[in-house]
């Protein structure tokens, strides 16, 4: 039986809280490594070196910092997408080196208005804390959810989190709006998922 949607919800608060009270405990020097490690093994799935638009994020507070992924990314060619948080959701929008970003919605740095629309064939997700089965838990409000659902109308969408691995959890309660990773990376490398 599927847990009541209040009691999912508190649940998911509470492995929230202590997962990214975790990853905020990290130290700096760990966390700047972690990214490299990341980056590394993000670049070595092979289906994303077939993506031309790539999803990625600006950081905040303590995630793991893609810019070093966004690198490589961009050294082997492939375009990169930032994502802005609007009433609608999530829009993407082509971002290139040097470019400014503008102040958004919770904190956020985002690409500015007047670039166009792109809709990127991978992602790469942030998250507060995930389990085995790939399933993750953002910051509540469902904008990556609701992006990939979006997103997948138009074929695959590959979906990468990135996390380090002390934001494990031992069971995300997921629900029915809740889109599985296709991967997941930590700087201990690939998390091997298991749909079961």
């Amino acid at each position: 039986m599927a847990p009541h949607p209040s009691s999912s919800a508190s649940l998911k608060a509470s492995l929230r809280q202590a997962a990214l009270g975790r990853r905020d405990a990290l130290d700096p020097e760990a966390r700047r490594a972690g990214a490299l490690a990341i980056a590394d093994g993000v670049m070595a799935i092979p289906d994303l070196a077939q993506a031309p638009i790539v999803g990625a994020f600006w950081p905040i507070r303590s995630e793991v910092d893609p810019r070093p992924l966004i690198e490589r990314l961009f050294a082997r060619g492939q375009r990169v997408a930032l994502p802005k948080v609007t009433p609608d959701g999530l829009v993407f929008r082509e971002w290139r080196v040097g470019e400014a970003l503008v102040r958004g919605s919770f904190g956020l740095s985002e690409p500015d208005d007047s670039l166009p629309p792109l809709d990127p064939a991978a992602l790469i997700v942030p998250l507060a804390a995930y389990d085995i089965r790939g399933h993750r838990i953002g910051y509540g409000r469902g904008y990556y959810d609701q992006a990939i659902e979006r997103l997948s109308r138009n074929g695959p969408v590959l979906t990468i989190g990135i996390a380090f691995s002390v934001q494990a959890v031992d069971a995300v309660p997921a629900e029915a709006h809740d889109q599985p990773l296709d991967h997941l990376i930590t700087e201990a490398g690939p998390v091997s998922l298991t749909r079961a």
